[in-house]
């Protein structure tokens, strides 16, 4: 497809609908604005605008389609798929003066808030009021709930909490056309029409841009203990998983670490950790409630459970400082390993039983064609993030063997059971890889309604499918 490109009169029009401290052409903010925290890819938008209002941004889509150009939203700039890469220049539309809490209705547990909000921030926010908002992705201090909804993020507490689309009530949401719409109802039950709530989130910002979000919230935990469990074996440890959901605890955090992603982090950041030579991994397991007596016991059982598995001495995060440093170790992993190395991550997931068989055949599959993988993750949930390390490999197998390894990974992960992204979405660097978990019949009702909603493909065009 042939897109239009921003002409002067294109700018004097974007500069009319936001005004001129608002519209950005200088290769210092193009640059700013060309990458995000996928691998090390650069794509330059035309322009960057930062609207304000529904109607703005109504007015710039409206452009679009008259202009044929491709509008690409933007929220923090943390994804780790591409999703908000400008792959075909155009306008960059970012989100970041959407940054209001709107409303908390204490009386019925809800928040409206725009898209630009920091994800701690409302997370904290709702706190002082005795509230929880759980979705808590690793980049949770600078995320945007925006681009938490465009990927359906989910963090640590999904596994007993759930990931954002089971705290979205409704929408404000732009259509390509510039039409502005509400996708639901606030209420808790709603079963008229189609879901476009739903569908709106985990889109990767192909269908829509979100301008407003309401929010269901649940009363705050009072109360959480967090152990770190050794293991002498990776593959044990994962075992370990699916066994203290059968013996009837639900954690509210339960994450995987292996050997190498333990050391990165180690030397990244300031941790107090000392490991021992025989481990191999670690998991890190936390309860919550109001219970604190409850608590204990679950961290019995928990450690009994842990030791069937052969796990050496099960330590247990005495003060808040503590349990900091531990999620501070955990939170950075990522970074570590990019601080490291070139590197491709993958967001496997597959039933939580099955994660012993995704880790052992990630490792075989590394054999095979030659690379080194780092891997942590969302254990709770079979949510199993795979950090394909280059080090030393050639230009040229990195290119041509990376690939074929990445296809046979995620080829496993459906075999098992699961799909081939749990929570960073498919955007960019996924895409070629969507005949996977879906037949042809699949992909081409998914790309029916991307025409449906975008018929001229000028929103977020290039992400999702080729």
């Amino acid at each position: 497809m042939e897109y239009g490109k921003v002409t002067g009169k294109v700018l004097d029009e974007l500069i009319a609908i936001c005004g001129t401290d608002f519209v950005f052409t200088s290769i210092e903010v193009v640059e700013d604005y060309s990458h995000d925290y996928t691998e090390d890819l650069r794509y330059y938008p035309e322009v960057v605008v930062k609207p304000r209002t529904a109607s703005e941004i109504s007015a710039i889509m409206k452009l679009c389609n008259r202009e044929r150009i491709p509008a690409t939203p933007r929220g923090a700039g943390t994804g780790l798929s591409g999703g908000a890469l400008p792959v075909f220049g155009g306008i960059l539309i970012s989100m970041e003066r959407f940054n209001k809490i709107l409303e908390i209705d204490e009386r019925n547990l809800q928040a409206t808030v725009e898209p630009g909000v920091i994800n701690q921030v409302f997370q904290d926010a709702v706190i002082e009021k005795g509230l929880f908002y759980p979705p808590d992705p690793a980049s949770r201090g600078s995320c945007f709930l925006g681009g938490n909804l465009a990927e359906c993020a989910g963090g640590p507490k999904a596994v007993k909490y759930g990931v954002t689309k089971d705290y979205v009530l409704n929408t404000e949401v732009v259509l390509p056309s510039g039409d502005i719409i509400w996708t639901g109802a606030n209420v808790l039950k709603n079963s008229t029409g189609y879901n476009l709530t739903q569908l709106l989130i985990g889109s990767e910002g192909t269908l829509g841009i979100i301008t407003k979000i309401v929010f269901r919230l649940i009363p705050y935990p009072t109360h959480n203990l967090l152990l770190l469990v050794p293991f002498t074996s990776a593959e044990k440890a994962c075992e370990a998983v699916a066994a203290v959901f059968r013996a009837g605890i639900t954690p509210s955090a339960m994450e995987f670490m292996e050997r190498d992603a333990i050391d990165y982090v180690r030397k990244f950041v300031d941790v107090n950790l000392a490991v021992a030579d025989d481990i191999k991994a670690h998991l890190i397991i936390e309860v919550d409630g109001n219970d604190m007596d409850a608590l204990f016991k679950d961290c019995e059982r928990i450690t009994e459970v842990m030791n069937e598995f052969g796990a050496t001495d099960v330590l247990f995060a005495e003060s808040a400082q503590q349990k900091a440093e531990l999620w501070k170790m955990r939170r950075a992993t990522g970074e570590a390993v990019k601080s490291h190395s070139i590197y491709k991550e993958e967001d496997t997931v597959v039933p939580r039983a099955e994660l012993p068989a995704l880790l052992k055949g990630v490792k075989d599959i590394g054999a095979k064609y030659g690379f080194r993988s780092v891997c942590y993750g969302h254990a709770g949930d079979g949510n199993l993030h795979v950090n394909i390390i280059k080090e030393e490999m050639s230009d040229e197998d990195w290119n041509t063997q990376v690939p074929k390894g990445i296809r046979e990974i995620f080829e496993l992960c459906v075999k098992l059971g699961g799909t081939i992204s749990g929570e960073h979405g498919i955007g960019l660097v996924q895409k070629d890889y969507m005949d996977v978990p879906f037949s042809k019949v699949q992909l081409d009702l998914q790309k029916g309604i991307k025409t449906l909603f975008d018929p001229n493909h000028i929103l977020n065009p290039g992400k999702m499918f080729n």
